[in-house]
């Protein structure tokens, strides 16, 4: 006998741990989804405009990576059956492989210039966007410890930080679309409403670690 097999079956539905009764990491996934969708807009937009991702979508790219090197049931005690959270993680690496492979046979020039952030905004909000990263993670895990993961506050409060996070990167990719055209462009409402959009998504993603 494996020792995945020896693991109680998880039941997400009934499970209240598992966000809107959904399988372990989908939420998860799907917040990385949203986070990647950004990269893939930037790198294939129309050669003829300027597109760059704002700073703090490295520091969101980041949370991504760490999640997607665990597994969503690792450390549970139980092994999910459900298709899903695999299914995001598939979506999530083969989008990111044949975004990245496109661009750069297309312009490979192009690929490094959009990936690589604005001087001006990295010498003033790197430490910014750091701290709201460590700040909204450790937020995450402090609220884990103290209220247990039982807990239905806690729970509430992680349903509500995902709400958060995943509303505000759906409205991010509108307003990216909406700017681009733009003669005037948000900068600093932007750079603010990021800040704020990395606490929340650093806080649930402590919620999950």
């Amino acid at each position: 006998m494996t020792p995945d097999s020896s693991r109680t079956p998880l039941d997400s539905v009934n499970n209240p741990r598992q966000p809107f009764g959904l399988p372990a990491g989908t939420v998860r996934g799907f917040l990385s989804l949203l986070i990647c969708a950004f990269f893939w807009m930037v790198l294939l937009w129309p050669s003829d405009a300027v597109a760059k991702p704002l700073l703090g979508h490295f520091f969101m790219l980041a949370l991504v990576l760490m999640a997607f090197a665990s597994s969503p049931t690792a450390h549970s005690g139980y092994r999910d059956t459900s298709l899903t959270p695999w299914l995001m993680r598939t979506l999530f690496v083969g989008g990111s492989i044949a975004v990245v492979a496109f661009t750069l046979v297309k312009d490979p020039a192009q690929f490094s210039q959009r990936l690589t952030p604005d001087v001006v905004e990295f010498r003033d909000w790197w430490g910014t966007f750091l701290a709201v990263t460590a700040g909204g993670f450790a937020f995450g895990l402090f609220i884990r410890f103290v209220l247990g993961r039982e807990n239905p506050v806690f729970l509430t409060m992680r349903a509500w930080l995902s709400v958060v996070g995943m509303v505000m990167l759906a409205l991010e990719l509108g307003l990216f679309v909406a700017f681009m055209s733009a003669e005037s462009k948000p900068d600093t409402f932007m750079r603010y409403w990021q800040a704020f959009e990395v606490s929340a998504v650093a806080a649930y993603f402590g919620t999950r670690a």
